[in-house]
């Protein structure tokens, strides 16, 4: 079978604070080393795009050598962290901007949902602006005519349909835009986070039709989302970038773990030095019943954070959250300074958290940390994404595990300082 897709070696670099090239200087350095044949100058330069560090050189590599397939009828999911390159990705497969290096082929027909509103005209009503789009698309007007009630009727916004798109909702905007993009039968279907601006109730209509294009009229999805329950639904291939490089491409049930602990959660454990000036978290560890990360269902589970205090103080409050890989929280667990005597003297201190029997679906999970001051409602520091766990299950022991799409707070636990303060 040949792909609908093929994405061949694409980079793209940009210069910092500029459009293009950001001076005619440079636009002549390039045009006449590439008169004489000889490679673009500024391709040897650049660096790899990490927004968490202040870099060197002007030019970023915003992608770098991707190279990858899609099979038609296929549904792929794209995923990585705020700035891994996925929307540039997408824009140069939408032909809104073209690679530095390398090359992509695509052998159908794109309908592209970019952004909130994206080809939508603001003075022309919500008819005019399906009738633009299906033009643009390629679309005959006669083909619009015939399933202009299947779109309105999608889109749900039938009684602003001859109203100014500018005067839509951004929810209202995503859905004519997404209605108009499913319905015109595009060949290939490219689709950037815009169920974050939906209702419940859209998401649900917009997977479903994502779906039915892929699975039973043979068409070819790209969809893009930090939603990784819509991931999960939607897709059976996915794959993750970071810092403007591919660095997975595999199943969907391979790829979200793999996020999870590589682009997702920072730390398998947390560890730095007092910050000096104000209480802080200077370390956090699991003490899990299997080496690895490992927790088995059913056992006893413990969380050990170490704070730092810089001088005495009261009202301190410290918490944990454990989420899905989902970014689901499905556990709450709390405590305060009157409980336990955590900032009455300067120094390190260890709390502990103990759950007798640790009870969770098999699957990966990990921690958000919150530390904060009830009395001065002073919030020290807030920790995400750290300590990533596995849960597994042993025997045939009949269980009751939390609830996934259900925050609880487990009050069979126990709190306890784990050594003494230091003075």
């Amino acid at each position: 079978m040949q792909p609908i897709i093929e994405v061949k070696k694409v980079s793209k670099q940009y210069r910092l604070g500029t459009v293009g090239t950001g001076s005619l200087n440079h636009d002549i350095n390039r045009w006449w080393h590439k008169l004489r044949g000889k490679e673009d100058p500024y391709l040897r330069i650049g660096e790899a795009n990490d927004r968490t560090q202040k870099g060197d050189s002007d030019y970023v590599w915003a992608l770098q050598d991707i190279d990858f397939t899609v099979n038609p009828g296929e549904v792929l999911g794209i995923i990585g962290r705020n700035g891994a390159g996925k929307s540039t990705l997408l824009k140069i497969l939408s032909r809104i901007t073209a690679p530095t290096t390398g090359e992509y082929i695509l052998r159908g027909r794109v309908a592209s949902l970019l952004e909130v509103g994206t080809g939508m005209h603001p003075e022309l009503t919500g008819r005019e602006n399906i009738y633009l789009n299906g033009a643009i698309l390629g679309m005959r007007r006669n083909e619009i005519n015939r399933k202009l009630d299947a779109i309105v009727d999608f889109s749900g916004v039938e009684r602003y349909l001859d109203t100014p798109v500018k005067r839509y909702s951004s929810g209202m905007h995503v859905r004519l835009g997404f209605a108009v993009a499913a319905h015109l039968e595009p060949d290939i279907l490219i689709v950037d986070e815009v169920l974050a601006v939906g209702d419940a109730e859209f998401q649900k209509k917009c997977l479903g039709k994502m779906q039915d294009v892929s699975t039973n009229e043979g068409r070819t999805v790209l969809f893009v989302s930090h939603n990784m329950q819509a991931v999960a639904n939607l897709t059976q291939r996915c794959v993750v970038l970071d810092q403007g490089g591919l660095c997975f491409d595999g199943a969907t049930y391979e790829a979200l773990p793999y996020y999870l602990k590589t682009g997702g959660v920072k730390q398998l454990s947390y560890k730095r030095e007092p910050l000096g000036t104000k209480p802080s978290i200077t370390e956090v560890f699991l003490n899990t019943s299997k080496p690895g990360n490992f927790q088995i269902h059913g056992q006893p589970f413990e969380v050990e954070i170490e704070m730092f205090f810089p001088k005495s103080v009261t009202g301190v409050a410290l918490s944990f959250q454990i989420y899905d890989f989902f970014d689901n929280a499905i556990v709450h667990c709390w405590v305060y300074q009157k409980d336990i005597q955590m900032g009455r003297k300067t120094g390190r201190v260890s709390v502990i958290c103990s759950i007798p029997k640790f009870r969770l679906y098999m699957g990966n999970y990990y921690l958000n940390i919150h530390f904060s001051n009830t009395e001065t409602h002073e919030k020290y520091e807030q920790i995400s994404r750290i300590c990533p766990f596995e849960m597994d299950m042993l025997g045939t022991e009949r269980i009751h595990p939390f609830v996934a799409d259900t925050c609880r707070y487990i009050e069979d636990v126990e709190w306890k300082l784990g050594y003494s303060e230091n003075e």
